[in-house]
Parts: C-alpha cells; structure tokens; sequence
C-alpha cells in the first residue's frame, strides 16, 4: 500500500529540519533550471485561484516551465468549485488528472477540506 500523502499546507507541517531539507532542495532545482535541466518534465500543476494573487501565479507557472513541467490556471469562478462542488470532488478529479495542486483558497478550512480528499 503506497504511503500517506503529505501536503504542505503551513510552516507547522515541517520540522525545521524539514524546511530547511525542503529549502536546499528548492535552491538544487532552481540552479538545475538555469542549467538547463528540467526535473519537472511530463509533470502537470494545478493551481486552483480563488484569491486574485499575480506574485504567486508567475512564480509557479515561471518555475513550472523553467522545470520542464506544464501549470494549468483555474480561476475558482471558471471552474466546478465556484459553482458549489465540494472541494472534495474537485480534490478527486484533479488528483486523478494532475501531479500537483496548488490551492489559493479564501479560507484555510477549504484548503484543508480539499487536502483531506486530494492524493497528490
């Protein structure tokens, strides 16, 4: 049976150990993105909006596509979950569709509703 998901939701997720394992490893991948290698090939990003916010839209979609990977946009009000889907419908589908979400939520109970239900 594979292992329990892990979402990093909040600082209080990770030891310090951990952000700071989770840092270095950021840094590895920004300078293997400059050097041309792109770890994230074949890998795809939703990034899930309710909040309007353009410094954390670029840099996922920038670091997506410096990485190799693909990020799909999706504006809360153009999608299942500004029309009333339970988060935990949308946590399914995307999970089964995609590598990765990214969820800016209004508030950190539906973030943490849709993390309950999401496997990736």
């Amino acid at each position: 049976m594979p292992a329990k998901v892990r979402h990093f939701l909040s600082l209080n997720d990770c030891s310090a150990d951990e952000l700071t394992t989770l840092l270095e490893r950021a840094l590895e991948m920004k300078r293997a993105g400059r050097d041309g290698e792109t770890p994230l090939t074949g890998l795809t990003l939703a990034m899930i909006f309710e909040k309007s916010s353009t410094r954390t839209r670029v840099s996922f979609e920038v670091a997506m596509r410096q990485l190799g990977g693909h990020a799909i946009f999706l504006a809360a009000d153009a999608t299942q979950i500004g029309r009333g889907e339970p988060p935990e419908d949308s946590a399914r589908v995307l999970s089964s569709m995609c590598d990765a979400v990214m969820y800016r939520a209004n508030a950190h109970e539906q973030l943490l509703n849709f993390a309950e239900h999401a496997t990736v």
